[in-house]
Order: C-alpha cells, then sequence, then structure tokens
C-alpha cells in the first residue's frame, strides 16, 4: 500500500528485497510453526481465566499475590519481610464479669494491657424487653374481663414466661404447665397477654406514648389451617392444581391473542371507513348518495340514536364493562379502575368532563368497596353522556321534522304533546345534579 502512494506521489522507493518464491514459503512456515506451538484456550473455559493462567511466554502462573510489579526485583520470589521497629504492646489473661448474669460469674479473657478495663463491649447486646406489670388491685378494677378463661393465677403464669423466655411464645406454650393450668395454645397466650397490655396501657393513659399492637386470633388459626392443608396435600393434588394452573395460562393467553386481534380489525374497521369517507367527498359520488338518501327517506323511517341507546340499555351493553381480574398471578386492586382499551376517545373525554362536572375524585384510595363504587359510578356517567346525547338528537330530529311539516303544510302548525314535548338540558343538568 505504502509503495503504491509512493509511486502516484514521484516519490522515491525504499529498496526493499525481492520477493521470491522460496522466501515466501519460508515466513509462511515460520509462521506456522509458531502458531503450531502456540497453547490453545481449552473449549469452555472464559477467556480471563485463561489469560490468568498462561501467556505467551510461558510464564509460570502467580502463587501468591504480590504488591511489586514482575521483572521489578523478582516480583514474590525475592520478596523482604517488612519488621515493624516499634516494641509488641503487651497481653494479659485478665478476668472480667458479665452484666447480664445475675450469679457473679467470673470470666477470663485475653486483653491488651494498655486497654482500659470498663464494662464488657458485648454487654450492649443484652437487651431486655419492657414486661408490663400489674397490682391486685388494677387486676379487679381493669383485667377481669375474661374470667371463664382467664383467672389470675393463669394471667399471673403467662406474665412470669413471657419475662423468664423474652416474648417467644413457642417457648412459652412449650413451658406452659398444662396440670395446674389446663391446656392453652399459642394463639391463646398471645391473645391473653396484647389483651392485658393493651388494657394496661389504657388505664395508664400510655396509648398515645407507646402504639398499642392489636392481635387477631381468629385470623391466625384460620392461616395456620390452611397452611396445614396446604402442607397436607397428596401428590395428585399437588399435579392437579399444577394442571389448573397451566390451562388458566393457556386461557389467559388466547384472551390476550384474541383481544389483540380484535384491536386490529377495529383498526382496519376504521381505516376502511376514513377511506370511504375520502372516497365519498368527491362530487360524482356526493350526487349518487343524495340519490340514494332520498329514495331511502320515502321507503325507510329515519334511524334515531335514542332507539340505539334503549336498544343497548335493554341488552345490558350500555356504560363501561371493566376487566375482572382473577388471574394467577399478584396484581395491584387499582388495577380494577383501569379504563378498559376498547373504549373510544369520545367516551374518555365524556367521562372526564362528567367526573370535573361533578367534582369526583378521580383517583381515589384503591379500597375493594370504593374501586367497584367508582367503577359502576363511571360506567352511570357514561350512561348519562349517551342519554344527554341522545335527548339532544331527539330535540334536534322533532324540531326538523315540525318545520319540515310546516314547509309542506303552508298556514299549519304542528302541535307537539306535553308528555312527548322534550325537557330543556338546563332543567336535566339541574335534575342531576
Amino acid at each position: 500500500m505504502s509503495a503504491d502512494v509512493r509511486d502516484i506521489l514521484d516519490m522515491e522507493r525504499a529498496n526493499t528485497p525481492e520477493v521470491t518464491k522460496d522466501s515466501f514459503l519460508a515466513t509462511k512456515k515460520r509462521n506456522f510453526e509458531r502458531t503450531k506451538h502456540a497453547s490453545r484456550r481449552p473449549e469452555g473455559m472464559h477467556r480471563e481465566v485463561f489469560a490468568l493462567l498462561y501467556t505467551d511466554k510461558k510464564d509460570a502462573p502467580p502463587l501468591l499475590p504480590t504488591d511489586t510489579a514482575l521483572g521489578i526485583g523478582g516480583g514474590y520470589k525475592q520478596t523482604k519481610a517488612r519488621l515493624g521497629m516499634k516494641k509488641v504492646r503487651k497481653w494479659e489473661w485478665a478476668p472480667f464479669a458479665n452484666p447480664a448474669r445475675t450469679d457473679a460469674a467470673a470470666f477470663h479473657h485475653w486483653k491488651r494491657v494498655s486497654d482500659d478495663s470498663g464494662e464488657y463491649p458485648f454487654a450492649m447486646f443484652n437487651v431486655q424487653l419492657e414486661i408490663p406489670s400489674y397490682t391486685m388491685t388494677e387486676y379487679n378494677a381493669h383485667l377481669r374481663n375474661n374470667i371463664t378463661n382467664w383467672s389470675k393465677v393463669q394471667t399471673d403464669h403467662l406474665f412470669d414466661l413471657a419475662r423468664r423466655f423474652d416474648l417467644r411464645f413457642i417457648v412459652m406454650a412449650d413451658r406452659w404447665n398444662r396440670q395446674q393450668h389446663g391446656d392453652k395454645t399459642v394463639e391463646d397466650l398471645k391473645e391473653r397477654y396484647y389483651e392485658v397490655v393493651a388494657l394496661l396501657a389504657k388505664a395508664k393513659n400510655q396509648t398515645i406514648e407507646k402504639r398499642v399492637y392489636s392481635y387477631d386470633p381468629e385470623h391466625e388459626r384460620r392461616r395456620k389451617e390452611q397452611l396445614e392443608k396446604l402442607f397436607k396435600r397428596t401428590i395428585l393434588q399437588v399435579e392437579e392444581e399444577q394442571i389448573l394452573i397451566n390451562e388458566m395460562k393457556k386461557i389467559e393467553a388466547r384472551k390476550k391473542e384474541r383481544e389483540r386481534k380484535t384491536q386490529d380489525l377495529q383498526k382496519l374497521i376504521s381505516q376502511a371507513d376514513q377511506q370511504n369517507e375520502h372516497a365519498s367527498s368527491t362530487p360524482s359520488t356526493r350526487k349518487y348518495e343524495k340519490k340514494l338518501h332520498k329514495k331511502k327517506v320515502h321507503h325507510q323511517p329515519r334511524p334515531s340514536k335514542v332507539d340505539s341507546v334503549v336498544n343497548a340499555i335493554e341488552i345490558g351493553s350500555s356504560g363501561i364493562k371493566f376487566a375482572d381480574l382473577r388471574g394467577s398471578g399478584v396484581s395491584l386492586r387499582s388495577q380494577k379502575m383501569k379504563l378498559p382499551a376498547n373504549i373510544g376517545q369520545r367516551k374518555v373525554k365524556a367521562l372526564e368532563q362528567a367526573i370535573q362536572e361533578f367534582k369526583v375524585d378521580p383517583a381515589p384510595p384503591p379500597t375493594e368497596d370504593i374501586c367497584t363504587s367508582f367503577n359502576e359510578l363511571r360506567s352511570d356517567m357514561v350512561l348519562l353522556c349517551e342519554l344527554r346525547t341522545a335527548l339532544s338528537t331527539c330535540i334536534y330530529e322533532m324540531e326538523s321534522l315540525k318545520h319540515q311539516y310546516e314547509a309542506a303544510c303552508p298556514g299549519k302548525t304542528l302541535n307537539i304533546p306535553p308528555s312527548m314535548a322534550p325537557l330543556k338540558t338546563e332543567t336535566l343538568d339541574n335534575s342531576t345534579n
């Protein structure tokens, strides 16, 4: 390449040896021998790992990490020990006491002589729970609410176990004295303990300072029963459940595919309608459509939007049909309030205007009752907008029929009965508000 450039620029070429057949074969042989002796990476080994093991010079892999580069000082082979010149600090076998123990037991450990002999450092992990206590007067005044199931002796035994085992209710239920106090489950112990704590906090006006824990024993019992039923399932039941889950996934996949095809079909229909409208805008097609329209007016009654709205209400297809999220996966409850994808933009805009008109929160907290009520409210709002549109269409049609009658019969007026007289929009708005 460089020789060609020199020829173009009329520059002197460097004296290069002439390439012959023997010289070309000799260089090719040397390159072949060099690649032949090169180490190949085993199959399945990553490039980075192979680079750590081998190099082109067949150097030995490093055995220990060093802070000196290879070639400078010989690497790890000729490292010098770095010994400090300071004196070694003295250690002693010293006694210590654990403040968590009450038996005054003495222990020993190694510690530096220069360190202060303070409190045992691991004593900070000995956290003691504050178990409330009560007197006989407080018990008689506030805690005699469940005498049939819990006596004072049983309550005293419960709080004694709570202090001994730091509210480990599983251990407390195991150490419960069943011969003297009867059988009690873990849920019974928790229910009585938190009940007594809440009553004492209420009596001492400590509910503001300390948050009282509310315990639901029935929910806990149902939860354990469900877990026990789930644990005792047979292999056939597990396989049947897995089959049902797979079938549900297939049904959901087919449903999504059907919805996607429906949306594609609606897009094609809308595109075809736009093309037809564009084609009907030509003069020839307009004249032809006017003639057809005149013929249809003489032979067929005029279709009204009121009839379509009434038919939709009778069939039950009016309003909005929200999706029922009953899938196998986890979903947010707020997804129930999401508008379906098959609603047109006109309905969405009309719904937003209605929500602003009636001063409704567009995003309320998604509890179960609020989700159901909010969806029903928006469905009724859409139905109200459709009825308003149908009413305005009815008023327009009646006025046009009246003018047609007066034009066909001069000197006569069409008297509309009071029962068929349309309401004004202002009175309709006042009635809805």
